[in-house]
Formats: C-alpha cells, structure tokens, sequence
C-alpha cells in the first residue's frame, strides 16, 4: 500500500487507515465479536493499513485491550494512535486535561496496548476547566520520556466550535494555534467526508501549510456512503446513528442521491468498485498529508477499504463528486 507521513516527523503509514472504535463502542453491541474484529485487525496490518485508531475512552478501555492484543504479535507492523481526555461516566462524558491525570492514564494505555511507546497520542478534547497548554505540555513530557513519538488533536465538536457568525473548525484552531507554541503538532483528527466536507474550509488548509498530517475521521459517513444501509431499516438502541437526524428514514432517502453519484463513478472503474471506494478515494485525493480511517470491525470491509488506496480518481470524477447535492439534515 501507498505510504503516507503524518507530521515534520515524518512518521510513515499506509495510506487507509482503520478506525478501530466499532468494535467496542457506539455501533450494535449485539455484534461485536472480539475474535472478528481481532481478525479485521490482522487482516489490515497484512494489507499495509498500519494506522489502528483507538481511544481509551472505547468501552471504556476495551478496544485498547482488543488492540493491544494483536500489537503483541504485530508491534513492528503497526502504528498504534490513541487518545486522552475524556471520561465515560454512566450516562455522561467528561473531559479531563489535568497533568497527572495525563500521565496516568498515558501508563495505562501503554498497559492495554501491550506496547512500549504509542506512535500518535491525541489529545479527544479540552478540558474547560484546564488551559489547553498544560494539557499539552504533559503530553509533550510524554514524548520526551519516550512514552509518545508524537502529538496530535482532535477537532472539536460541531456545536462547540460553533459560536454566531464563526466557521465549524474556528474553535479547532485556535486550540491548534494554542498547543503549537508549546509542542509541534503532528496529527489533527477531524470528520472529512463527501457528505461533510466543511474540513476543506479552514482546517486542512491549516494543516497542509504547517505540515500537519490530516486523519480523516468517519470517510464513509457512518456507513451511510457504503450504499449498504437501507432507509427505514432502523438501528439498535445503543447505535448512535438511532439518535443521529441524518439516519432517519426519511432524511436517508432524502440524501440517496449521493450514494447513486458515488454508484456512478464506481461504474466507470470496474463492476466490483464500489461506492465506498470511491468515497475514500475522494478523501485521499484531498492531499498528500491526508489519511482516510474508516471504521470497521469485519475483514471483508477492510479489504474492500484498503483496496480503495489504489483507486485513482480523475478529473471528470472529481468534478462530479463535488457538484453531488449537499447533504441534508443535521450533523449536529
């Protein structure tokens, strides 16, 4: 697979990613099978999709432990990313950015991941309560200890970085404008899909002027952009597209015109592109600092992603990609 560098430290990864969070957190607990989604593991580190995106926030801790069990027989194959920040309660999540807490749990990421050192260490969100610069330089301590080769941040929320009259990723860059005095950053992480492509704005433009690597988050659109989810078909309880306003039935049907111009283009490549590939390859096309991390938790679904990194979009498909009709209903 095609190779990319995240950051000035040119730290190299395949092309596509894998989002690792499906196997234990936000989608159909019903069908999260350990064994399955340790397959699916495998089966990307085989194809040279080295990026495993996780979070000890997932389950909580379980999809680190998911991973850490493949990175103990892949390690040298693998870059591992996970993030710090966030505290699932019962019915709530909170952030916390305090120093020690931290380093703490840094250590036990390490524990759960079965590894020495974590490749990309992102911080999920801000604490309100914390001036994002000590965050920060807790996790800049961490590289210099060697527990961390590099930084990264996650965007913020929509309706957080949203204030009257401000562009979706202000918020996002003034942190990033923020945490780059104290420590470089490497990575930033942030929702960039066909159906939501406000990242192209203001965010990958900063990126790509700085030399900060770009991890597309959710490139599929939560399996929307698949073209695999029928409208009306409805969602597990503990799904979050249950609760999400584009995963109604009605605004589903209402936005099937992106999925039949995905359709489209995959038809000029060949019987067996598919309209998932097409959506990742917009994605890559984006930019030599991008890398698409769809989530999955089945091996068939990671070949089929991995496989989009060869698919070379032209001109004529790129102009028809971005006169589709804009996505509609909330993303909020």
């Amino acid at each position: 697979m095609e190779r990319r560098t995240i950051g000035a430290a040119a730290l190299a990864v395949g092309a596509v990613g894998l989002g690792c969070m499906p196997m234990s957190w936000a989608y159909s607990a019903s069908r999260q099978r350990g064994d399955e989604s340790l397959r699916a593991v495998h089966r990307a580190l085989d194809l040279g999709s080295s990026l495993l995106d996780t979070a000890d926030m997932y389950g909580p801790f379980t999809n680190e432990l998911l991973v850490g069990r493949a990175l103990k027989e892949r390690r040298p194959d693998a870059f591992v990313s996970t993030k710090v920040g966030l505290l699932v309660g019962d019915q709530h999540i909170v952030a916390n950015g305090r120093p020690g807490y931290v380093k703490r749990a840094c250590d036990a990421s390490l524990r759960r991941l079965q590894t020495d050192v974590i490749d990309l260490y992102q911080l999920h969100r801000a604490d309100p309560e914390v001036p994002v610069e000590e965050t920060w330089g807790a996790m800049a301590e961490l590289v210099q200890a060697g527990k961390v080769r590099a930084l990264g941040l996650c965007a913020v929320g929509a309706r957080a970085g949203r204030r009257s009259g401000a562009r979706l990723h202000d918020a996002t860059i003034r942190q990033l404008e923020r945490v780059q005095q104290v420590f470089p950053v490497s990575a930033v992480e942030a929702e960039l899909s066909v159906w939501s492509p406000e990242a192209l704005e203001t965010l990958l433009p900063w990126c790509e002027t700085r030399g900060v690597g770009f991890l597309a988050a959710m490139p599929l659109g939560n399996g929307f952009l698949t073209g695999r989810l029928r409208p009306g078909a409805g969602f597990e309880a503990d799904d979050v597209r249950a609760r999400h306003p584009r995963f109604t039935a009605e605004m589903m049907a209402a936005n099937q015109p992106i999925v039949a111009g995905l359709r489209r283009v995959a038809r000029r490549h060949g019987e067996h592109v598919t309209p998932a590939q097409v959506a990742l390859a917009w994605v890559l096309a984006q930019g030599p600092h991008v890398v698409p991390v769809p989530g999955t938790k089945q091996e068939r679904w990671v070949t089929e992603n991995a496989a989009a990194a060869t698919l070379r979009l032209t001109t004529e498909d790129l102009r028809e990609v971005a006169e589709l009709p804009p996505a509609q209903g909330s993303w909020d």
